[in-house]
């Protein structure tokens, strides 16, 4: 369907970002459908490691990907949307580092990524949507009528996630977390499918330094601009 009946908002961007909190909250405000791709990959990093799969065996975690059931539970409460993975509660095993290298790792393969295409492509609902990811503006909706690549340094966003781990209870080293966040830019950036990068009609936000609610407002300016 045409872009002006059903609009998409494409948020990418570097893990740690920020991409997800902005989306949820931009999501929020327009009255918008939200879809966290990045939970997509971390569901099916997780269904691999329950079956003691070889990530670097494609053949496997492809299959896996096409198998694996995942939906969404929002408990209506105002408490965060909850992950289910062939039927368990996944949502806090999904936000470990170990689960997000997990999610890199297979992102890589071409079939986990076709598997997942078209369950991305059904979020695509009225009255629009806000995709949050690493492809959605360059692969997922290329079509997409306002595109953004929110970035910001390595350290900051180390920072970001470090507080976010202290916070739910998980204990791991500023060192350690700057480290994966340094070698997982690398691994997207580099892979053959589907790169991290800019599309190329994307507007770039670098919110090193910038809170939350100046970055929501700047995305929801380009979307304004973007019904003009």
């Amino acid at each position: 369907m045409p872009d002006k009946i059903l609009p998409v908002l494409t948020i990418d961007g570097p893990s740690g970002s920020g991409k997800g909190t902005v989306s949820r909250m931009v999501a929020e405000t327009l009255g918008w459908h939200l879809l966290d791709s990045g939970a997509l990959y971390r569901a099916v990093g997780f269904a691999a490691g329950m079956e003691g799969l070889d990530l670097s065996d494609s053949e496997a975690v492809t299959r896996c990907a096409q198998t694996t059931k995942i939906a969404f539970h929002d408990p209506g409460d105002g408490s965060e949307t909850r992950v289910i993975v062939n039927g368990m509660d996944a949502t806090d095993e999904l936000r470990t580092e170990t689960c997000g290298a997990a999610a890199s790792a297979i992102a890589a393969i071409a079939g986990v990524r076709a598997a997942l295409f078209d369950k991305q492509r059904a979020f695509r609902k009225a009255p629009g949507l806000v995709a949050d990811g690493r492809d959605m503006g360059t692969v997922i909706f290329p079509d997409a009528g306002v595109k953004v690549f929110l970035t910001a340094s390595a350290e900051e966003r180390a920072k970001r996630r470090h507080k976010q781990l202290k916070e739910k209870g998980l204990g791991v080293t500023l060192a350690a977390l700057l480290r994966e966040i340094q070698a997982r830019d690398v691994r997207d950036a580099g892979r053959a499918v589907a790169p991290l990068k800019p599309a190329a009609d994307a507007t770039v936000i670098d919110s090193t330094g910038m809170p939350v609610e100046r970055v929501v407002a700047a995305v929801l300016e380009l979307v304004r601009k973007g019904r003009d």
